[in-house]
């Protein structure tokens, strides 16, 4: 991301971060960290600083244009993007090629190249300013937890699975617009060669209801459990 950009889309997230709540702004903090690739102490400085951050200017290189800074383009992604529950670049990358042909409009040639040509590191690049606009995606209960992942063994490639066993679980919040107070979760568990489905309600998620959820789907599923 060039200097100009990270300053225009600094001028453009700015006064809005600052009327913010508290995990508004650790959102949008996140993704201009992500976006920028700032240390976060620098970025809340930038963030709360008074004056407007001047673009620095620099010389135009030489050469072509650059091929994909062309605003239907941007406005094709953005659609695309809005419409199929705002994906990572890298699944954008695979869903365009779906959608295209059910696109509403009529696409030249020449543009509807350049789309299925487009990498996800481009699309990163055009879609910079927009993602701020899409910083609050619902009410989240879980935090990352950065010192646990260290203890857990992983396994990559798990989609790959073909013998059953190997399940992915996680919890649904079933808590309205607000997270105060006690509420029911969803247990879910797929597993991921066969889709069998097993979900259980949790009274909150304190670690023995939760436990007690995973030991009957275990007696419920068909086959042993060999990864979770």
């Amino acid at each position: 991301m060039s200097p100009i950009s990270k300053s225009e889309y600094l001028n453009s997230i700015k006064e809005r971060y600052k009327n913010s709540s508290k995990s508004d702004k650790q959102l949008m903090l996140n993704e201009f960290c992500a976006v920028c690739g700032y240390n976060r102490k620098y970025a809340i400085r930038l963030l709360n600083s008074k004056s407007t951050h001047k673009a620095i200017k620099k010389l135009s290189k030489g050469g072509r244009k650059k091929q994909y800074d062309d605003p239907h383009i941007l406005k094709i992604i953005q659609d695309i993007w809005s419409k199929t529950n705002l994906p990572c670049s890298k699944r954008l990358k695979a869903i365009i090629p779906i959608w295209l042909p059910y696109y509403e409009g009529e696409l030249s040639e020449q543009l509807r190249h350049k789309l299925l040509t487009l990498s996800p590191a481009t699309m990163d690049r055009l879609m910079a300013p927009m993602r701020s606009k899409f910083n609050k995606r619902g009410v989240a209960t879980t935090k990352p937890g950065s010192i646990l992942k260290k203890h857990i063994p992983i396994k990559t490639n798990q989609w790959d699975e073909t013998k059953p066993g190997f399940i992915e679980a996680d919890t649904v919040a079933h808590c309205g617009s607000s997270t105060e107070a006690m509420f029911v979760y969803s247990l879910n568990c797929v597993d991921i060669a066969t889709s069998w489905t097993e979900q259980r309600a949790v009274w909150g998620k304190a670690e023995k209801g939760v436990i007690e959820a995973i030991k009957s789907i275990e007696r419920n599923f068909p086959f042993e459990l060999k990864g979770f």
